[in-house]
């Protein structure tokens, strides 16, 4: 880029889009500092597995340099799906081959400790939770956190997910509910303590629904399993209950109830788990959502555009991540580089938001063949 001064870029988000937008743009001789709510890198989990597509989440890391080190660490054998019945049947199974390498899995948490080890030290800020953003729109901009400090920057790049602070200086929208909740369920050391779960799930995922609710279990790296209890729920079916988020013996009760007709082997899934289980309500973003161009604020990722759990989230916001370093990079200007950025970005979010408008329904259904390629991504 030949502005000078340099720009000053500012994050929002040091999840697998921030961190790659910002480790690409380090390749190029460019600094951003990412900005980030977290007291630092394990302040909390950072979730499940994640498959990483060779059409877009591995175009951005090839593009970060990164991609050797990513299939050292991924797990190729996660690509085993299998799909049955309630009553344990299988309906469908993939068997990866030796070499398939189109999306294998990795951990969310290995994915990032990737990409923060990447970048240059003090890159990330840690325990800056983003307030508000303030100043003209051609900037500069002032971003204030909640601990009182204010920092100037000529972009702002919103990566910091579903309910993000950036996208309101760009956008009016918020993500609406689904209709559709998972409810988590953890097991550990799944190999001695939960051999059947182990047997049942394979080395990938599997998966069942019967129209009306569905599971969804995925292996894990180091001997963890999740699984999704996914239900047509209200968002708040758990309060509207008389229960609690940690009254787990009585949700378990609750659930089984529900799952009484299903096959003792699936309903392990709900009963067996270790510890409490994690609410999670489907919301999604408005769609088309797409807003006016701004030359000193963009979003990427889940910021841009919401969409149900269906493998693609942490995939488009690498690509994105990419593409908008990569225009940064090639760029006289960064109101030239976002309005490039955009005019690819946009368009393809919303043919992706459009096929999957409506598609958390589809996780319940019995007759969906591509069910057992959702990696919850």
């Amino acid at each position: 880029m030949n502005t000078t001064p340099a720009p000053r870029i500012a994050i929002i988000g040091a999840g697998p889009g921030g961190l790659t937008c910002a480790r690409i743009l380090q390749r190029h001789g460019i600094t951003a500092t990412v900005h980030d709510r977290d007291a630092g890198p394990a302040a909390r989990d950072q979730g499940g597995t994640l498959d990483l597509h060779a059409d877009n989440g591995q175009i951005a890391l090839r593009e970060a340099g990164l991609l050797d080190e990513f299939f050292r660490l991924a797990r190729p054998e996660g690509q085993e799906m299998r799909q049955l019945d309630p009553a344990g049947t299988m309906l469908f199974h993939h068997v990866p081959g030796q070499d398939e390498r189109f999306k294998p899995e990795i951990d969310r948490g290995l994915l990032r400790d990737l990409l923060l080890d990447s970048l240059q030290p003090g890159t990330v800020r840690w325990g800056h939770t983003l307030r508000a953003v303030t100043g003209p729109a051609e900037g500069p901009r002032q971003l204030h956190f909640t601990d009182g400090t204010t920092v100037e920057a000529d972009l702002v790049i919103g990566a910091d997910g579903a309910w993000s602070t950036v996208r309101r200086a760009v956008s009016p929208a918020t993500p609406r509910y689904t209709g559709v909740s998972f409810l988590e369920a953890w097991f550990h050391d799944v190999e001695t303590r939960h051999p059947d779960v182990a047997e049942l799930v394979g080395q990938g995922g599997a998966a069942a629904a019967d129209g009306e609710r569905g599971l969804f279990a995925q292996r894990n790296g180091g001997d963890h399993i999740r699984v999704y209890i996914i239900q047509r729920v209200p968002a708040d079916w758990i309060t509207a209950g008389g229960l609690t988020p940690e009254a787990t013996d009585d949700i378990r009760a609750l659930l089984l109830e529900r799952y009484r007709d299903w096959s003792p082997r699936l309903r392990r899934l709900i009963a067996d788990n270790d510890g409490p289980y994690v609410d999670r309500p489907i919301f999604a973003l408005p769609v088309p959502h797409v807003w006016e161009h701004n030359p000193t604020v963009t979003l990427l990722g889940d910021a841009a555009h919401l969409m149900p759990p269906l493998g693609v989230g942490v995939n488009l916001a690498l690509l994105d991540a990419c593409e908008l370093a990569l225009a940064l990079a090639r760029h006289d200007t960064v109101g030239e580089a976002i309005h490039a950025y955009e005019q690819t970005m946009l368009p393809r979010s919303t043919e992706t938001a459009r096929l999957l408008d409506g598609a958390a329904e589809g996780l319940l259904s019995t007759e969906l063949p591509d069910f057992a390629t959702a990696a919850l991504g």
